[in-house]
Formats: structure tokens, C-alpha cells, sequence
């Protein structure tokens, strides 16, 4: 017999609960906030609003499924199963947080703060939790981009993944693109940036902005293709400019070969969660085959 489905509830820390944590009593810390010309109610109407979308989505789940929560800093130590619906309640940076964690289970994004969140990924209301859990058959496939080093680390992320020296300092690398007959170009930049169409309302859009119209188009959501984009390409003796930017079809990869003592790469904004990377390492970069199933 099957295991019945399990919701898995998504969740971060409040500000409000950090601010208790970090002062110990909510007194201190609407202390703390009046001393600095800040009124802490706003804050704790925030939370008491997160904890009723919360309490109202539990509520919602059928009778007849399991059903568990995990924080956000916990997703890494994790065990999602074939059989969960993951119900993701908060911003829609927390879907792109647990998306790198899944293999096709399907995500429900429940917005706490309407008005306040774009609601790009986190779409629905604590209201329209129990008909989302009764029929998870719509679902949009969301491209996801990937990195894999010739170590075998790999990073997997929905928005865009950043190659580059920590603290985005000169990088110094090789970069090419597979099918070029091998060609590569060394240079010295602040990094390389590759981004999905989700990620297109965020940083990639900020620096496609900036290129004007020498770039492709952005990307879909669904679509098969990321754009990359080469931040501060540096010219030199050593060091050239022609490969700054492009997209990568389905199939397609761009390489970047190590030539500092340390660079990284991290997906989503994380730096906290970056694959280390040392000279002479090689890394590629390319659409990712595992896709997000993001319900409605």
C-alpha cells in the first residue's frame, strides 16, 4: 500500500523572533528598535501575520496526509521524500531556497505579506491552501541552472548562480563556451553571472538593464535557456573583453577554468552554501535537468 502524501511546510525565522532572540525579552527589543527611531509593532504585526498564514495553512492540510516543518536554516539536513507536496509560507526567496533540495515534488508558494512581497513564486493565499492540496496537477515547470566543478561539487539553483572571487573582488580565469572549437579567453572580471527567466526579475535583469540592447532577450520562466553575463571584464595585455556575455540553450555550456588561488560559486544570493574552487579547477555551467514543479 502507498504511503499517503506528506506537507511539508516551508518556513523562516521572523524578524520579529530574531530581534527577541538577539535582545531576550520583547521589551528590550522594542527598546532597542525606539532608540533608533524604529516602532517595533510593525515588525510584530509582520510575525502575528506569518503565524496565522501558518496556523491557517495547517489547518487546510486533509486529514488523511502526514505532515511536518522545517525551517529554512534546516533544509541541508532535510530528507524530502518522493511522496511530499512542499508547501512553501513566506517570500518568494524561500521557494528559491528549497528548490535545489527537490526531485520533482511539487511546490505550493503561500504569500504571508501580500503587497509587501512581489509574489513572483509565492502566488497563492492561506485561503487557497486546501484546494491547492486537493488537486496538484497544475503545475508550471520552472528552469533551474546548474554547476558542476571537475571535482564533482555541484550547485543547483532557480535564479542565477554567481562564479566568482568571495567577497566579488578581480577573478582571474579562463572562460569559453562548449562547441567554440575550444577557444577561450582569459580574463579578469568581478565575476560571471548566469541566470534563468526566473531569476530575470531580479540580478540578471539588473545587468541585462545595464547592457542595453546588445543582449538577448530575457528568458521565460519555463524556457530552456539562461543568459550569462561577465561583471567588470577588465582589458589587458593579459586579460580580454569579447566574451562578456550571451545565452545557453539547452545543451549548451559555458566553462570557466580557475587561474586564482580561490573562487566560488554560489546560487541564489547563499554565499553561506558556495562550492570552493582552486587553481587549474574547471567548472561548466549549463541548464539544469531537474525542473521545479511550481503549483499554479
Amino acid at each position: 500500500m502507498s504511503l499517503a502524501p506528506r506537507a511539508v511546510l516551508v518556513h523562516r525565522t521572523t524578524e520579529y523572533e530574531e530581534l527577541v532572540a538577539r535582545h531576550g525579552t520583547h521589551g528590550q527589543a522594542a527598546f532597542f528598535l525606539s532608540s533608533r527611531g524604529r516602532d517595533i509593532e510593525e515588525i510584530a504585526e509582520r510575525h502575528r501575520r506569518t503565524r496565522r498564514a501558518l496556523a491557517e495553512v495547517t489547518a487546510a492540510i486533509p486529514l488523511t496526509w502526514r505532515q511536518t516543518r522545517v525551517e529554512r536554516g534546516d533544509l541541508d539536513r532535510f530528507l524530502f521524500a518522493p511522496e511530499d507536496v512542499v508547501v512553501v509560507v513566506g517570500q518568494d526567496g524561500l521557494v528559491a531556497n528549497v528548490a535545489k533540495y527537490l526531485a520533482g515534488q511539487p511546490v505550493v508558494g503561500i504569500d504571508t505579506d501580500p503587497g509587501r512581497n512581489p509574489g513572483v513564486l509565492v502566488r497563492h493565499r492561506p485561503a487557497d491552501a486546501g484546494a491547492l492540496l486537493a488537486a496538484t496537477a497544475g503545475v508550471e515547470e520552472l528552469t533551474m541552472v546548474e554547476a558542476v566543478a571537475d571535482d564533482t561539487q555541484r550547485l543547483v539553483a532557480l535564479n542565477e548562480i554567481y562564479l566568482g572571487a568571495a567577497g566579488h573582488q578581480t577573478a582571474r580565469y579562463r572562460l569559453g563556451l562548449d562547441g567554440d572549437g575550444g577557444a577561450a579567453e582569459a580574463q579578469a572580471s568581478s565575476g560571471v553571472l548566469v541566470g534563468t527567466g526566473t531569476g530575470a526579475t531580479g540580478w540578471i535583469r539588473s545587468v541585462w538593464q545595464e547592457r542595453g540592447g546588445d543582449v538577448p532577450l530575457l528568458p521565460g520562466p519555463s524556457e530552456q535557456r539562461l543568459l550569462w553575463f561577465v561583471r567588470e571584464a577588465w582589458p589587458s595585455p593579459a586579460t580580454g573583453t569579447s566574451l562578456v556575455a550571451g545565452e545557453l540553450a539547452a545543451g549548451a555550456r559555458l566553462t570557466l577554468t580557475v587561474e586564482s588561488e580561490r573562487l566560488i560559486a554560489f546560487g541564489d544570493g547563499i554565499e553561506s552554501d558556495a562550492v570552493e574552487l582552486t587553481w587549474g579547477q574547471r567548472v561548466t555551467v549549463g541548464v539544469c535537468g531537474e525542473r521545479l514543479r511550481l503549483v499554479g
